[in-house]
């Protein structure tokens, strides 16, 4: 078997409630990688693995015992508790996938290696400076038009790659509602950079990002059990970590690779995790769109903390559930920091 790209340097995280069985048809592509698998809900149930891969396996007790009262930060009951697995990897690269994703097929039928394509897009600069309508000007074929300016051919680190779905689209509960029978099935062959100050929906299932870029703004917030919201756990972590990479010159790709996402979550069920949500994004985008960085924020944990004081200052305002959040994210940042504590060397460079 060929050697794997990178299967030194990345870790795969899944959350799960469930048996992994969907492993086996990811198998040929994920199984000379290390998976770390975070068991959301009952500790006490077993998740069956299939045999043949390489995981680290952590449930409710494990974070308990691992972070102490840090795990206040880490969400119960809800798939935000992947965020978890991002701490205590140990690699450069992370991708992560949700349990009822499948291997998707393109155009010509052929299976499509997702985390293949993440590499390629994490591996290519990104361009968020100024927009290239062939897109991806690093991809095969593509190039950047005439009129790119030069001196910005040289694009800048890529810390996110987000990829898409097939089948079942992302929706929101309204949307379902009106759309039951949607699907996806248009296979857009494209990747492009989400321009400096514009934000996105970023979606957890099929996930790929730079630990040493932007690891530590990749918290999925306070959601599922015992909170009054759900479902804007990969958003939270979109907009925080959108609004950091524009200040510390990082980019994000979106577009290819996807995956077949195979089962429609129940609208109602998703309707009572969202309907808060969806009032308090009219304020919280308006939050992050007019948000700016003091210029002693020059690493990625820095800038999470300043975020977390105005989150506290401005969003508290909208609902007390954003003063648990704030607090939740310093907690996130202090965990992080005990699992991986600074380079000597990197903090001296980045405060002269």
């Amino acid at each position: 078997m060929a050697s794997a790209a990178l299967k030194d340097e990345l870790d795969i995280v899944i959350p799960t409630i469930r048996n992994l069985d969907f492993l086996e048809m990811w198998r040929p592509f994920f199984e000379q990688y290390h998976l770390i698998i975070v068991q959301d809900g009952d500790p006490s149930k077993t998740i069956k693995v299939p045999d043949g891969f390489d995981y680290e396996l952590y449930n409710r007790n494990d974070i308990n015992k691992i972070l102490g009262p840090r795990s206040s930060c880490i969400s119960f009951k809800d798939s935000a508790c992947r965020c978890f697995g991002y701490m205590v990897s140990k690699k450069k690269y992370i991708y992560t996938i949700d349990d009822d994703c499948f291997v998707a097929k393109d155009p010509s039928g052929k299976d499509i290696n997702a985390l293949e394509q993440h590499i390629k897009n994490l591996l290519c600069p990104s361009t968020p400076n100024f927009f290239n309508t062939l897109y991806d000007p690093f991809r095969e074929g593509a190039d950047y038009v005439r009129g790119y300016p030069f001196s910005l051919r040289e694009g800048v680190p890529t810390a996110v790659s987000h990829g898409l779905w097939l089948n079942i689209p992302d929706y929101d509960a309204p949307t379902q509602l009106v759309k039951p029978l949607e699907r996806n099935t248009r296979y857009v062959d494209m990747v492009l950079t989400i321009p400096k100050g514009t934000l996105f929906p970023m979606c957890g299932m099929n996930l790929a990002f730079d630990r040493e870029l932007i690891g530590p703004a990749m918290y999925f917030g306070l959601m599922g059990d015992g909170q009054p919201i759900g479902r804007y756990d990969d958003m939270w972590a979109g907009w925080c970590c959108k609004v950091i990479c524009d200040h510390l010159g990082l980019g994000i790709k979106t577009g290819l690779p996807y995956i077949y996402h195979s089962k429609a979550s129940n609208p109602f069920v998703n309707l009572k995790k969202e309907y808060l949500g969806i009032f308090w994004q009219e304020e919280i985008i308006p939050f992050f769109q007019s948000h700016n960085f003091s210029k002693d924020c020059t690493t990625v944990q820095k800038c999470y903390v300043e975020l977390s004081k105005q989150v506290k200052e401005k969003l508290g305002k909208v609902d007390p559930y954003f003063l648990k959040l704030a607090d939740a994210m310093v907690t996130w940042i202090e965990a992080w920091d005990m699992l991986n504590p600074p380079n000597k060397d990197s903090a001296n460079a980045s405060s002269k």
